[in-house]
């Protein structure tokens, strides 16, 4: 076995005699404290004695990473009570016993059974055991001890990222710093130099450089440019053992970006350009684009274009386009190829983000110049005003010349020109133009009163070419002249009061006139000469005054009063209207209270006396309705036969729809010898007729003896009249013949008589009446 493969193993066997010493130090029985004490009697003042210490250990020390053939010797327990008779077992615990370590327990010696890592524990604490087979007891206190690992380079450093981003601004210093990087190393820094690491740099040389100890990148050379490169990678290395040979190394890159500064001024790539426009294009037509490059990015590349100078400078713009960085020419104006025909712009590139540190490599501009031809092309007719306005007096005669438009072709060709009026603008044809001048003229007459403006619209077209055309609004007013005159603004209808007094205003008239003279409106207002001096009236301003005390509506209830009314104008209108006054009967206040029914119209309204009549009147009438239903009900209750003298002899016949029994008014035969009861018309009771026909009234007949030509004619008046009963009954009319000396025996005209009649005479006609005589002939027949 090689030397440095295990560490001697100090076996302490002596015995300690020591009373009251304090343990070593070194000693690592975490028991030494723990001490046993026998022979102690009762006497204090006797000497104590120590038991005899079997054995104690030091540290133990093993290489990690060991590699030989064999398991790798830790050292060896013993103990002064093993005899070598084997009645000892060792006992190992702690940290990896059993499976790192391992002890033979019958001699005591520990081998590491596995390769150790210093790196995944650097220390193992363990403790040992003797003990006797037979009796299971402890020869010796457990001891505890510790086995350290030493360190060999068995780790390269390495770095915190596999890979580092940087960025520096281009144009920087030399010994600019830019990023560090750091390196570790798992060795242990406390023995040798396994962990003294150093950084070196592998790539990248000669622009940039690295602290050996602190790992921190700087630039190497002067005015590093981004335009030239922008992207570096460097590699560096971090090597242990002070960068000796034999050392471990690691590496990593770093990939450092440089970033722009505004260190590049804009820069045309030519010094002129060439556009053209027509010169029907309208402002904001865009005609091209031009570009400054700048090799530099982002915010210091933006480029603010602008025209410094040039003929063309108030008829051409140009903007700038944010995304492209392009300048676009744009037409400010309106071009005119007949004025000018070519322009020339000077057009400046600016930087708008410049740098202070870097103004010295010139100025950060460039300018370029821009030439601009005008295209001819064929225009419409251009008219001498954007719009005209043509005054003309309503009493204009047709055909009369108003006004003039002029146009003209803006083309050199100069074509001829045509106007025309749009007739959706004037649909009545009252205006119209002589197409070669453009003179308009009136085709009808005008009414300022009925139409005071007139909007047209002219058109004028090139003879040559229809299709270019151009129109332009006329407006045209017509001017008032004094044709209307004037009237009456209401109809007035006025009153004077009975007890009216002298120079009382009855009324204020006023007056319109369709007309609008310049200077406004001013009336005046007189009597018609035949009344210039009204005896009763008289016309102050607009005022009509009385001129006399009192009036008498019994001689004259209406006064009718002419008035002439004149206006201001040229030539002066004049129309005449009449004003109507009733007389009424007024209070002493002026209030009128009776008056014609024309007044009582009056807005002077209804007096307190007038109202009280006429609710009077309503609450009469209501009264007089009530008192009139409540009759009619009583008639409908009146019975069919009123008294027992009311005994009517009726031939009825039951064939029909009638009334019955009770229809004793229809068939009344006292009709017969009474005509002028048949005049009375009396409705029947039984049936109400849905329309009460006015009943005619025919020439009275008594007159006519004829009962048979009677009874015809009143037949031929009930087929004529729809209003004549019965309405659904069947009456017979009965008749015992002419010449009868003893006339009808019937009492059916009793009713029609206004006494009794004297039946005595009865008596002298015979044994055959006597029956008629003994009913008839005495005073209480009826009675009876």
């Amino acid at each position: 076995m090689r030397i440095h493969s295990f560490l001697t193993v100090l076996l302490w066997s002596s015995v300690f005699y020591v009373i009251h010493m304090t343990p070593s130090q070194k000693r690592t029985n975490k028991h030494s404290h723990s001490e046993r004490i026998t022979g102690l009697s009762e006497n204090d003042g006797k000497t104590l004695h120590r038991t005899k210490r079997g054995w104690m250990w030091n540290q133990f020390f093993l290489l990690e990473e060991y590699t030989g053939p064999d398991t790798q010797y830790v050292g060896k327990l013993h103990t002064d009570q093993d005899k070598g008779d084997g009645n000892l077992k060792y006992i190992l615990t702690g940290d990896g016993a059993g499976s790192l370590f391992i002890i033979d327990e019958n001699t005591g010696d520990i081998h590491a059974a596995k390769k150790l890592d210093r790196e995944e524990k650097s220390l193992y604490v363990l403790r040992a055991k003797a003990i006797d087979r037979k009796t299971g007891r402890q020869v010796e206190p457990e001891s505890e001890f510790i086995i350290k690992i030493h360190d060999i380079n068995d780790n390269e450093p390495k770095f915190t990222k596999d890979m580092y981003t940087a960025s520096i601004p281009e144009m920087s210093g030399v010994g600019t710093s830019v990023i560090q990087v750091t390196a570790t190393d798992a060795d242990d820094a406390n023995y040798g130099n396994s962990a003294k690491v150093v950084y070196s740099i592998l790539q990248g040389q000669p622009y940039f450089s690295v602290d050996p100890e602190t790992g921190i990148i700087k630039t190497a050379l002067p005015d590093m440019s981004r335009e030239n490169r922008e992207q570096y990678q460097v590699v560096i290395q971090a090597k242990d053992m002070g960068g000796q040979m034999g050392g471990l190394s690691g590496t990593t890159t770093v990939n450092i970006t440089l970033t722009d500064v505004n260190d590049n001024p804009p820069r045309f790539p030519q010094s002129s350009y060439q556009f053209s426009s027509p010169e029907s294009a309208p402002p904001g037509t865009p005609l091209g684009r031009i570009k400054a490059n700048d090799p530099d990015v982002g915010e210091n590349a933006e480029i603010e274009y602008s025209i410094s100078n040039g003929d063309g400078s108030d008829m051409f713009d140009i903007i700038t386009d944010k995304d492209t960085q392009e300048g676009i020419i744009t037409v400010k104006k309106h071009l005119d190829f007949e004025n000018k025909v070519l322009y020339t712009l000077r057009v400046e590139a600016t930087n708008t983000h410049p740098d202070p540190r870097f103004l010295q490599l010139g100025p950060f501009k460039d300018t370029a110049l821009v030439k601009i031809s005008v295209e001819d092309i064929d225009e419409p007719p251009v008219f001498s005003r954007p719009w005209y306005l043509i005054e003309v007096d309503e009493d204009a005669k047709e055909g009369s010349i108003i006004g003039q438009v002029l146009a003209q072709d803006p083309d050199v060709a100069k074509n001829a020109i045509k106007y025309s009026v749009d007739r959706h603008t004037d649909l009545d044809r009252i205006f119209n133009i002589y197409s070669g001048n453009g003179s308009l003229f009136l085709s009808k007459p005008l009414d300022r009163e009925e139409t005071p403006w007139h909007n047209i619209t002219v058109i004028a077209t090139e003879i040559s070419n229809p299709k270019q055309s151009s129109q332009i609004p006329v407006f045209i007013r017509i001017l008032d002249i004094n044709d209307h005159a004037p009237e009456f603004a209401n109809y007035y209808e006025t009153f004077v009061c009975e007890n009216a007094k002298a120079g009382q205003l009855i009324q204020t008239v006023s007056a319109i006139d369709k007309d609008q003279p310049p200077r406004g409106h001013k009336f005046f207002f007189e009597l018609v000469p035949e009344f210039a001096v009204h005896p009763n009236f008289s016309v102050v301003d607009n005022k009509v005054m009385n001129r006399r005390k009192g009036y008498s509506r019994s001689k004259t209830s209406t006064y009718l009063l002419p008035i002439i009314i004149f206006d201001n104008d040229y030539p002066i209108q004049s129309s005449t209207g009449t004003l109507t006054i009733r007389v009424c009967a007024c209070d002493s206040r002026g209030n009128m209270q009776s008056c014609s029914a024309e007044a009582l119209l009056l807005p002077a309204g209804l007096s307190t006396g007038a109202l009280v009549a006429i609710l009077l009147c309503i609450i009469i009438l209501l009264v007089l309705v009530v008192l009139f239903t409540a009759l009619k009900r009583q008639r409908k209750k009146e019975p069919l036969i009123i008294s027992k003298d009311d005994v009517r002899d009726n031939i009825v016949t039951y064939n029909d729809e009638g009334g019955g029994e009770e229809d004793t008014q229809a068939f009344d035969i006292g009709t017969l010898r009474n005509p002028e009861a048949r005049e009375e018309s009396k409705m029947r009771r039984d049936v109400i007729p849905e329309t009460i026909f006015q009943i005619r009234r025919t020439a009275p007949l008594w007159e006519n003896i004829d009962v048979q030509d009677f009874i015809h004619r009143r037949l031929k008046e009930n087929d004529l009249d729809p209003a004549a009963p019965p309405y659904d009954s069947l009456a017979t009319y009965a008749y015992e013949g002419n010449d009868s000396i003893a006339n009808s025996l019937s009492s059916l005209e009793s009713l029609t008589t206004e006494g009794n009649q004297d039946y005595d005479y009865l008596s002298d006609w015979g044994p055959r009446f006597k029956k008629l005589a003994d009913m008839y002939g005495g005073e209480d027949s009826d009675r009876d």
